[in-house]
């Protein structure tokens, strides 16, 4: 219990409840305002898609809150520490508190703790929770909202295996069947069979994974100088694919778990598929993000700390103007790297760089 007291005081609890009161508070107040708006935008698609109100609610707002908190997080961590902070600048408790002995670097203990809380929750919600939510949440878009699902795929081509690429021209998600199949097995850079089917069929009452059913076949098999032949009506077959390879709704990386989100991105990249930008970007967002929380702490700290004329609303203007800067940086910097090339972790990490630049900066210009 002693260490406990050295490391946090009864101001530290103070600073503590009053940064995540107000974290939280701003939350309800800033999301429970976009829900209003998000409602009145879509009301007509509502009630021309005849969408129940059981689903509007429990499907999509009960999940529209936390995916858009979690994903708005670093602007009100930034907007709380700018309040909050502000306000004892204001009433000269700041003052008080470095009169009394407390350096700079002392005051932003409970800031940092208060961060680090912020942190992991974020990581949690983003790589654990909201995906499942967002599964639903899509679903309910896709359904009465957009009117638009993703059923049928063309000319898709992937590598099931070491040396094994399959072709499907035709896919139909709705009855998990595939038209004009091909199958090639290379060995050495060497072709040794050829399969081609009118159609191929998931199973999905198979107790096995990657059961497909192959109708109307022909196989030919390469052995040195000899050609073999066979045909056939109907065969079962265990082939490393799934309807869901073929079918990729708009933000699917969004839907996965972190455990998930990194299964698929190494099985992609082991079929040499071009569609695995976004999952990469996704992937490392989830651990960038929950670090924003500490550096925009510290620039929310440095900036407010000071009492000044322009009193809290100059801060608050500065505030929302950096932490709409870093958003839109991130979201910049996903498109970059997903349209134009650029590695994925510099894509997710480069706004926490930068920033990390202007945060070192101001805490040394702060009142020390």
């Amino acid at each position: 219990m002693k260490w406990y007291k050295r490391l946090i005081s009864k101001l530290d609890v103070y600073l503590i409840k009053k940064f995540l009161g107000t974290y939280f508070f701003s939350i309800a107040l800033i999301i429970s305002i976009a829900v209003v708006f998000d409602f009145n935008e879509n009301i007509d698609k509502f009630t021309t898609n005849h969408a129940p109100w059981k689903g509007i609610i429990f499907e999509y707002y009960a999940n529209f809150v936390p995916y858009f908190s979690n994903l708005f997080s670093p602007l009100f961590v930034f907007i709380s520490v700018i309040f909050f902070t502000s306000k004892l600048a204001e009433n000269s408790e700041i003052i008080a508190m470095m009169a009394a002995g407390m350096s700079f670097k002392r005051l932003m203990r409970p800031y940092m703790i208060s961060a680090a809380i912020i942190a992991v929750m974020t990581f949690l919600l983003g790589a654990y929770v909201i995906p499942k939510g967002s599964v639903t949440r899509l679903n309910f878009e896709n359904t009465y909202k957009k009117k638009k699902r993703t059923e049928f795929a063309q000319n898709v081509q992937l590598q099931v295996d070491t040396g094994v690429i399959a072709f499907i021209e035709h896919f139909d998600g709705r009855t998990k069947t595939g038209y004009h199949f091909s199958l090639d097995k290379f060995v050495n850079k060497k072709l040794v069979s050829h399969l081609t089917a009118a159609s191929v069929s998931y199973d999905t009452l198979s107790d096995e994974r990657y059961h497909w059913r192959i109708n109307n076949y022909t196989l030919r098999e390469l052995k040195g100088m000899r050609e073999y032949i066979s045909h056939g009506s109907r065969i079962d077959s265990i082939i490393a694919m799934e309807p869901s390879d073929f079918l990729l709704t708009r933000n699917q990386q969004e839907t996965l778990t972190s455990p998930e989100l990194k299964e698929y991105i190494v099985k992609q990249r082991a079929r040499g598929s071009g569609n695995v930008k976004p999952f990469e970007v996704e992937y490392q967002k989830r651990f960038a993000t929950p670090f924003a929380s500490f550096i925009l702490t510290i620039i929310g700290l440095s900036l407010s700390a000071r009492k000044r004329k322009g009193g809290m609303g100059l801060y608050l203007g500065i505030g929302l103007a950096l932490s709409a800067s870093y958003i839109l940086f991130q979201t910049v910097s996903s498109t970059f790297a997903i349209n134009a090339d650029w590695p994925p972790a510099l894509a997710a990490w480069l706004p926490n760089i930068i920033f990390a630049f202007i945060a070192f900066f101001l805490y040394k210009k702060a009142p020390q």
